[in-house]
């Protein structure tokens, strides 16, 4: 005796909700995800006329270094030194890895010419020659 199948059976997987679930997913990472913002020692900037000044267009290739106004160093959130060769280190590391590097430096309006000379001579020797110095606008 031979038996057949009175209807073909058919496997679908419904997508109907599909959209709705990839739509959640992506409001919770958005809502759960932290950009990092580097937040340095506090600093009180310097003055500087409104035609001097330019906005950076690209963060993406920068890195940070704060002077404050005891002469402590911080370079992305990390704290360094000039007699140590940590400043100089950090920086050319992150050179290495990414060649388009532009640093920006914000330091304290207090901070002495002479500690701000010495860093700026340990971001040449790390190869790091784009340095953009922070300022504020000069109240008129």
């Amino acid at each position: 005796m031979k038996f057949e199948m009175k209807r073909k059976l058919q496997a679908n997987i419904p997508t109907a909700t599909m959209s709705d679930i990839v739509f959640m997913l992506i409001l919770f990472f958005l809502t759960v995800s932290v950009l990092k913002n580097y937040t340095g020692l506090p600093v009180i900037l310097p003055d500087a006329d409104l035609e001097v000044i330019r906005k950076i267009e690209s963060r993406r290739h920068t890195g940070y270094l704060w002077i404050d106004k005891s002469g402590a160093m911080s370079y992305n959130d990390k704290i360094v030194g000039v007699e140590d060769n940590s400043l100089y280190s950090s920086v050319y590391d992150s050179k290495r890895k990414d060649p388009q590097l532009w640093m920006f430096l914000q330091y304290d309006s207090r901070v002495r010419m002479e500690i701000i000379t010495k860093a700026n001579n340990e971001l040449r020797k790390a190869t790091a020659i784009f340095v953009n110095f922070a300022t504020t606008t000069k109240q008129k």
